[in-house]
């Protein structure tokens, strides 16, 4: 009986001794941080935040202060890299922003189309009340209108959803759309920017119902796609706005895109369509 109760002090004493180094180990070992999302940002101009400077890429004008890098301060998210660059049509993200997407990719989001319907030149031939520029920019806004119409630009952005959905078979796929340049409310009809406005009004609409119709046409049960709408989230704070969230014209290639208060208000729409939340 003895050697019995001696075993059993043995044991009891092993067992408080494991309890014991269990409880420091779990002391000593910080928490498990969430695992992040890994993100890759696409697009136009309007993805690498062109018009808020600082610039970490002059070629393509990727800011520091875009969406997706407001994003990467977060604790879910891991930014992989923001590939999107200034000039961009849909077509030039498949051909030149894809090679980082693959199955561990989670989180795709992208910017693209505005420079499918010649955004330059529309800004450029209609951003004033020049009436030099009246038929260049008519030509503009009806060859835009056309590929709205028509379906094209529709398809377009479509078939860059596809490729996307292709290079990251894994990841969820959310797809922004374009704010109004010039708040459309309270026009005053003796002021010549007024057509102007109510054109670009016209096309950004145009343009954003052509990209909501894409996501709509490829969303699968497989693969989570998602629109974003920014328009609300930029109401108030067009170009003549009194707290103008969008640049005019600067002079510069930073004209007629957003500052970074603009990107700010593209990260809280995407932010509160819960793009960003953990895993």
């Amino acid at each position: 009986m003895g050697t019995l109760k001696l075993r059993r002090r043995r044991t009891a004493l092993a067992a408080g001794l494991a309890t014991l180094a269990m409880a420091v180990g779990a002391a000593a070992v910080p928490a498990q941080a969430v695992d992040k999302t890994t993100y890759i940002a696409l697009g136009d101009s309007y993805a690498a935040g062109q018009g808020a400077g600082p610039y970490k890429n002059n070629d393509c004008y990727r800011s520091e202060n875009t969406y997706s890098e407001l994003a990467a301060d977060t604790k879910a998210i891991k930014l992989i890299t923001n590939a999107a660059c200034s000039g961009k049509t849909t077509q030039d993200v498949v051909a030149t922003q894809l090679l980082q997407l693959n199955k561990t990719t989670e989180l795709v989001t992208i910017t693209a189309g505005g420079n499918n319907l010649g955004f330059g030149d529309i800004v450029t031939n209609c951003g004033s009340a020049d009436p030099d520029l009246a038929g260049a920019c008519a030509d503009a806004s009806a060859t835009a209108a056309a590929k709205i119409g028509s379906g094209q630009l529709a398809g377009e952005v479509a078939a860059m959803i596809q490729s996307v959905q292709a290079a990251a078979p894994n990841a969820k796929i959310v797809v922004t759309g374009y704010p109004y340049l010039f708040d459309p409310l309270n026009l005053n009809p003796a002021d010549p920017m007024t057509p102007f406005i109510l054109q670009a009004t016209a096309l950004a609409n145009g343009l954003n119902g052509s990209i909501a119709a894409a996501v709509g046409a490829t969303d699968t049960e497989t693969t989570e796609i998602q629109y974003v709408d920014v328009t609300a989230a930029f109401t108030g704070h067009g170009i003549i706005s009194a707290d103008p969230w969008i640049n005019g014209d600067t002079g510069n290639a930073d004209s007629f895109h957003p500052n970074a208060k603009g990107y700010l208000a593209y990260y809280t729409a995407l932010n509160a369509a819960e793009v960003y939340s953990a895993p």
